[in-house]
């Protein structure tokens, strides 16, 4: 039996994926996953039999409906697929695929357009934060044309800027779940942070590289993904997480000094093959780590003076500028990044069903 899903793909930041209306998916959470796990063609490492791009990036889903929230117009539960293993996990927030979260509620009906641009209030249901997209609206229509640029995506596109607030501990409980600014784990220096996204944050040297290898050197390098994987399986647990051996968090970030003009620059891996640039909420994190006294990112990041500070984390393929405003205790009360989203298709998804 052939069984066909609406579905609208889009491009969401750095990341692509498949964007659902709740109501065109099973309630049932069990044959939601097995549903997805067909469209994406997991678990596969090509997903030739399905369309998901052989990379974590893009093998996600948004699924979205109107919210019944005062202060929020829709909902919006992100579920990272996995690629070559049968799991859907909703274990985190994505704030690439978040930037497509506006648009798709327009496009959809959910939210009325305003003329020019039009504010959508995003409930993230993995974390109970809510985030606020911008986007453009001329007449009434959702446009994706424009002449904002971001790293790690050809071209330039309709502006989508994003403001946080109220995102420390979405996951952990607490922005820093031990209370520390620095533990160690294995003896290596450590901050574990979630500002929006569960990450461990250490300097690269520790770990026995320089932070300015490429993403296929470092996924080459097994003694250093097995590091990695010790410290992130005995980080999960301290950050209230628990046993995090078949999840997607904490995102492993490991950090160095800037070599083009930036903050700090980073090699992050998500967890388990390194990002071609960094996630939206892990820059997030990054950034808030390296305003922390005496962290292991702060020893080498170059920040500004104030109480708005602006951080620009350097990934591979470039950068990603985060804003901080902090209050006069010098805690971060809010985050703005600017993104990019694209409309690739709409239509139905086929899964073919048995």
């Amino acid at each position: 039996m052939s069984d066909a899903t609406r579905c609208m793909w889009m491009r969401g930041g750095t990341s692509k994926g498949a964007y659902f209306l709740a109501s065109d998916l099973p309630a049932d959470t069990a044959e939601r996953d097995a549903l997805l796990l067909r469209v994406m063609g997991s678990p596969d490492p090509r997903q030739i039999d399905g369309m998901g791009g052989a990379d974590p990036l893009t093998s996600k889903v948004a699924v979205v409906q109107a919210s019944e929230r005062d202060d929020a117009d829709v909902d919006y539960l992100f579920l990272q697929v996995f690629v070559d293993q049968a799991i859907v996990t909703d274990a985190q927030n994505c704030g690439n695929i978040l930037a497509g979260i506006g648009p798709f509620a327009i496009e959809r009906g959910l939210v009325p357009a305003g003329e020019g641009e039009t504010d959508v209030r995003i409930y993230m249901v993995n974390t109970g934060q809510i985030a606020t997209a911008r986007v453009c609206t001329p007449n009434g229509n959702v446009s994706y044309v424009g002449d904002a640029r971001i790293d790690g995506v050809p071209g330039t596109s309709a502006p989508v800027p994003i403001t946080f607030a109220d995102t420390a501990g979405s996951s952990c409980g607490a922005l820093l779940p031990t209370g520390n600014a620095v533990d160690h784990i294995d003896g290596v220096e450590v901050t574990l942070i979630d500002n929006g996204m569960p990450v461990v944050v250490l300097r690269a040297e520790d770990m026995g590289i320089t932070g300015t290898e490429s993403r296929e050197e470092l996924e080459a390098n097994t003694d250093l993904r097995k590091k990695l994987e010790a410290i992130r399986l005995q980080a999960g647990p301290m950050m209230n997480l628990g046993d995090v051996s078949s999840k997607s968090v904490p995102k492993m970030s490991m950090v160095s000094a800037a070599t083009r003009g930036g903050a700090i620059s980073t090699r992050t891996f998500i967890p388990h093959r390194c990002h071609a640039s960094i996630g939206v909420l892990g820059a997030v994190s990054v950034a808030t780590a390296a305003v922390l006294p005496g962290s292991p990112a702060a020893a080498i990041a170059s920040v500004t003076d104030g109480p708005r500070k602006t951080l620009s984390v350097e990934h591979p393929i470039g950068e990603m500028t985060v804003i901080l405003d902090l209050d006069g205790a010098g805690q971060v009360v809010a985050a703005a990044i600017l993104r990019t989203a694209r409309k690739l298709f709409d239509g139905n998804v086929f899964t073919h069903k048995n």
